[in-house]
C-alpha cells in the first residue's frame, strides 16, 4: 500500500470516527491573536473540503471574515499513556468561505448526514454554513511519524 493511500484510509477512519475538531483562527481585532474553538464538522468524500456551521454573530465567523485561511486539528486521543503509540492527530491547512446559494443545500447535505441532530441550528436564518477548502494535510501518528499530503485539484 502506498503511503498517500494509507493517509487516506486513515484519514478517511479518523473523520469516520470524530464528530468535533478544534478551529483556529487569526482574531479580527487587535491584538490579532490566535483563537480557538470545538466545532461540529463533516468532511467531503474526496477530503478536499471541510464543513462547518456558526451563528453569524460568533466571534469565530467575524475572524473568519478578516482573515479566511485556518487551522483545524480533528484526533482520536482517549487521554491514555498509550495515545502516544496508538493516537492519530491531523492538522489541516486551508481557506474558510461561506457557502452561499444553491451550493448550500449540497454541503448542508453533507453536513447533515454526519450531524442530523444539528438540522435546526444549520437550517436557521441566522447560521451560516462554511467550507475549507484544504490546501495541506499534516498526520502525526505514533507520536512521531509525519505525513503531509496536498489533496489533488
Amino acid at each position: 500500500m502506498t503511503e498517500a493511500v494509507e493517509v487516506k484510509r486513515i484519514l478517511t477512519e479518523l473523520f469516520a470516527s470524530q464528530r468535533l475538531a478544534v478551529l483556529a483562527t487569526l482574531a479580527a481585532e487587535e491584538p490579532r491573536r490566535p483563537y480557538a474553538n470545538l466545532i461540529a464538522f463533516a468532511a467531503t468524500a474526496d477530503l478536499k473540503e471541510i464543513v462547518f456551521a456558526t451563528t453569524r454573530a460568533t466571534r469565530k465567523f467575524a475572524n473568519l471574515a478578516a482573515e479566511p485561511r485556518v487551522a483545524l486539528i480533528v484526533d482520536n486521543r482517549s487521554n491514555r499513556e498509550t495515545d502516544f503509540g496508538e493516537a492519530a492527530a491531523v492538522t489541516i491547512l486551508g481557506t474558510a468561505a461561506e457557502v452561499l446559494g444553491p451550493e448550500r443545500e449540497r454541503y448542508q447535505a453533507i453536513f447533515l448526514a454526519r450531524h442530523p441532530y444539528l438540522r435546526d441550528f444549520v437550517t436557521a436564518p441566522t447560521c451560516a454554513l462554511l467550507r475549507v477548502r484544504v490546501e495541506k494535510y499534516i498526520l502525526v501518528t505514533r507520536f512521531q511519524e509525519v505525513h503531509e499530503v496536498i489533496p489533488a485539484p
